[in-house]
């Protein structure tokens, strides 16, 4: 690995102030291994897809996540799941930074996919229709460790800090994968 820091981009795919998957982020920077610096981007501000506005100019927002994609060295997604798959607003910024197709920067790069829930079964479904979205575009997604972390509300604190050491050390595990995955692919 170079000397300067393997950087990870962060995207939480929920809006929610007090999302587990933001907290699933946070824990991730935490327990990230030595050298690797993860940074995140908030999806706020992205307006929704419109190809009419798209072709008048792409908007600042999504100016600025497709430059953060294209610095980072992986991707690290951290999906809710809503009605059995992603939520919307993470599909939306997909959307945006998938055209033109031809030149995405989610095309060729390693992408890991991660998520909590309240409920039962964690993001399983949300991850498997996230999985088939970057399939589309080509990305590589880190086909193991899985993390859908479920109960999540059991796992983190009143601030939102994941206080769970067993999901806290398979986070751990996900990003030695992710940059082990990465430098593989540079190979």
């Amino acid at each position: 690995m170079s000397s300067r820091p393997f950087l990870i981009l962060g995207i939480p795919g929920s809006l929610r102030r007090g999302s587990y998957n933001r907290g699933l982020l946070r824990a991730a920077q935490e327990v990230a291994p030595e050298c690797v610096q993860i940074e995140l981007f908030e999806l706020h501000e992205i307006p929704p897809y419109n190809e009419d506005v798209r072709q008048q100019g792409v908007p600042e927002p999504v100016a600025r996540l497709n430059a953060t994609i294209v610095a980072a060295d992986a991707v690290l997604i951290a999906t809710p799941e809503y009605n059995w798959s992603i939520p919307g607003v993470l599909k939306n910024a997909i959307d945006w930074v998938s055209r033109p197709p031809a030149s995405t920067p989610l095309r060729r790069k390693p992408v890991a996919v991660i998520g909590a829930s309240g409920g039962l079964s964690g993001t399983i479904r949300a991850q498997l229709a996230l999985r088939q979205v970057l399939f589309s575009l080509e990305s590589y997604v880190l086909p193991k460790p899985d993390l859908w972390v479920r109960n999540a509300g059991q796992l983190f604190d009143q601030e939102g800090r994941l206080i769970d050491e067993e999901t806290r050390q398979r986070l751990h595990e996900v990003l030695e994968a992710l940059v082990d995955w990465t430098e593989r692919l540079r190979d």
